[in-house]
């Protein structure tokens, strides 16, 4: 899939003002810090589409982009680490599981991990959430190039044998690196395929 052209749309903290068009979503979420909004930028081609910040948290409302005037990309604030008070965190919270369960547009939903940590408990319970809420989504391991040719293969395959302890098969899942471009075809590429799905159904 090639993208000519990603706008912002809105922002937001309520679902129920999220746009009205029965456009698809793909939902992009993780921890704060994991290399969201750059991953954003680098399969957008746009440089400061979505804002990249030093400080983890930046992202505390539902973004809204539409992208080739056909389907929306969805940014959700992060989890965990964010410098913000617990009850922010509470909001968020709240809104990110209103957005899950009520926004009918949802399509699917790209768990963004750091590829060079283990498996981390936070990632691992917001998966099992989806899954029990049957929400369809992928991971989207980022920052590979932090990692050598040598090291990120055993680091995939840790994680792969982590979530087999909960799941009878890995989840989809991509390998991306915001400053090579590694992966930005295959999530395309995906996100098309579905689009192209929906639109036979």
């Amino acid at each position: 899939m090639k993208i000519s052209s990603a706008e912002f749309v809105m922002s937001n903290s309520d679902v129920a003002k999220c746009p009205k068009d029965k456009l698809p979503e793909y939902a992009f979420i993780g921890r704060s810090n994991v290399g969201k909004s750059s991953l954003i930028n680098m399969l957008t081609s746009r440089k400061s589409l979505a804002k990249t910040s030093g400080r983890p948290g930046k992202t505390q409302l539902i973004n809204h982009f539409i992208i080739n005037k056909n389907w929306f990309l969805v940014d959700l604030p992060g989890y965990g680490y964010a410098r913000v008070s617990k009850s922010a965190k509470k909001v968020f919270q709240k809104f990110i599981t209103a957005y899950f369960a009520k926004r009918t547009q949802l399509v699917a939903a790209f768990v963004l991990v750091d590829c060079r940590h283990e498996p981390q408990k936070i990632d691992l319970e917001f998966m099992q959430w989806l899954g029990e809420n049957q929400i369809p989504f992928s991971i989207v391991f980022t920052k590979a190039d932090k990692l050598s040719k040598n090291k990120l293969p055993a680091h995939i395959e840790a994680y792969t044998n982590t979530m087999l302890e909960y799941w009878e098969e890995m989840p989809n899942y991509f390998i991306t690196s915001s400053s090579s471009g590694l992966g930005k075809e295959e999530v395309l590429n995906y996100i098309n395929d579905i689009n192209n799905q929906l639109k036979t159904s």
